[in-house]
């Protein structure tokens, strides 16, 4: 009796269990009928500007000045190793360089030349003509070529809390 007790438990436990995978099949798909992926907090796509928009902002930002935004784009590279970073194309050949809120999140691999929506924020960091020298000699970069660094670099950095990457 134990063992015909025993066996009706297990097929029970085994018959529940195909049912619930089954449930979870099912919100996967319907999970991708959604136009956006999410990554870190979760965000909408309203209010979002535009790549044009943000080159102006960055633009009259000053090293130290934080902007708070959220703005669509598409990816031009993500990192190949862990995806831990991603430059955004702002057009006319300028870009932003996207990194993710406390390592917190990373996106695919494959992210290459996908749309997203970032938010976070915005803000420019200065490389002095000291460090850009410093870094060329690090690279192995010959006396004639560290001699023409004579302009610091400034760079347009995001830091995203949030961000959708359309399917």
């Amino acid at each position: 009796m134990k063992k015909l007790l025993t066996a009706t438990l297990v097929v029970a436990t085994l018959f529940l269990s195909c049912k619930t995978e089954k449930k979870e099949t099912t919100t996967e798909k319907s999970s991708q009928k959604s136009e956006y992926v999410s990554f870190g907090e979760k965000i909408s796509s309203d209010n979002t500007l535009s790549k044009t928009d943000v080159l102006a902002k960055f633009q009259n930002l000053k090293s130290g000045d934080t902007l708070n935004i959220k703005f669509a784009s598409t990816i031009n590279e993500v990192c190949k190793k862990k995806g831990c970073w991603m430059k955004l194309d702002l057009g006319n050949e300028k870009e932003s360089m996207v990194r993710f809120k406390d390592y917190g999140f990373f996106m695919p691999l494959n992210s290459d030349k996908k749309e997203v929506i970032v938010n976070g924020k915005a803000f420019v960091t200065e490389t002095s003509v000291k460090d850009l020298q410093h870094y060329a000699k690090d690279a192995g970069k010959s006396e004639e070529e560290i001699a023409k660094i004579t302009d610091p670099k400034y760079t347009y950095a995001f830091e995203a809390d949030g961000v959708l990457l359309k399917n």
